[in-house]
């Protein structure tokens, strides 16, 4: 584990936030990246599944992903070949109504430059409209994902696997039928590419 993957491990900025939500955790810093990474997912937060078993998209969130991407466990695992970023390492915790509660802004504020200096991915994909948000804009997701031939082959704004966006697919069904088929045949053509990773501005943000 390298200097940087130590000090998020061991992170604990937001122990008083955690206790004061309805599920009243303690912070788990979820970590899964290393610096030769060919692809990015940027995603949003870990779930509680996630939170429990300190694994990345452990949940039907990730079954969908991986299918979207085209590969197996195995290669999504593989953090010589993908690295899974969030912009929150930690399970945010519920609402009073059982919601899921935003990344704290702290986390990506802290880590996410420090993170994105370090990998050089060939490929990004930024999942759920918080990862857009950060990396291309104040755009909507909608919007973002729609002109994702203005990133590719190299960014693909994505919308959020989660099952509770089966409505959004039904409405747009050139996610599936156009974008989906690019995601698939890059995804492919990165991880089958032995080149060195490079070409991620390392501020971060990907204009």
């Amino acid at each position: 584990m390298s200097q940087l993957e130590a000090r998020i491990s061991a992170c604990r900025l937001c122990a008083e936030r955690f206790a004061a939500t309805a599920t009243a955790h303690s912070p788990r810093p979820v970590v899964w990246f290393r610096p030769g990474a060919r692809i990015l997912v940027a995603g949003q937060a870990p779930g509680l599944r996630v939170h429990h078993s300190g694994r990345p998209f452990t949940d039907r969130s990730g079954q969908r992903l991986r299918e979207w991407m085209g590969v197996d466990e195995a290669t999504f695992y593989d953090r010589d070949r993908i690295a899974i970023v969030p912009m929150a390492f930690c399970f945010p915790g519920y609402d009073a109504k059982g919601a899921d509660l935003p990344p704290p802004p702290i986390c990506a504020q802290t880590w996410r430059d420090q993170i994105m200096a370090l990998l050089r991915p060939r490929m990004v994909l930024l999942v759920g409209g918080h990862a857009i948000r950060w990396h291309l804009g104040g755009r909507d997701v909608t919007a973002s994902v729609a002109a994702w031939r203005e990133h590719a082959p190299r960014v693909f704004p994505l919308p959020h696997p989660s099952w509770r966006n089966t409505g959004w697919l039904r409405r747009n069904p050139w996610f599936e039928t156009e974008l989906l088929p690019d995601l698939r045949q890059g995804v492919a053509e990165v991880l089958a590419d032995g080149q060195d990773a490079s070409g991620v501005a390392s501020a971060g943000r990907i204009g």
